[in-house]
């Protein structure tokens, strides 16, 4: 884990660099990628269906195959436990980032 989880972020423009680094693992990176892809699918099945128990399937998409990508293949703790809301937040960028190109998955 980096040096940097001592320090307490008060703001996303410095987390996000650690962030990104808590995601250096290509398949840890493509775990989010798809939980999130699930996450919005699920959304969109149940605002059209209008089954909302769907969106109790939510948090198990998205933390399920991001925390499988940091305990098996990143080997390290997700920043969701210190950092929930800024990585919430880093989730999203950094699909915004994967999806532009910005970064490679």
């Amino acid at each position: 884990m980096s040096t940097q989880t001592a320090e307490r972020f008060t703001r996303f423009a410095d987390f996000y660099p650690f962030y990104l680094a808590e995601h250096s693992n290509p398949t840890c990176r493509r775990l989010h990628y798809i939980g999130s892809s699930l996450v919005l699918a699920i959304l969109a099945y149940a605002l059209i269906s209008q089954q909302w128990l769907w969106l109790l399937a939510m948090p198990l998409a998205g933390y399920g195959f991001a925390w499988i990508g940091h305990f098996i293949f990143e080997k390290n703790r997700p920043a969701t436990f210190q950092y929930p809301v800024y990585s919430f937040l880093g989730d999203w960028v950094m699909l915004k980032d994967m999806l532009t190109g910005k970064i490679r998955f």
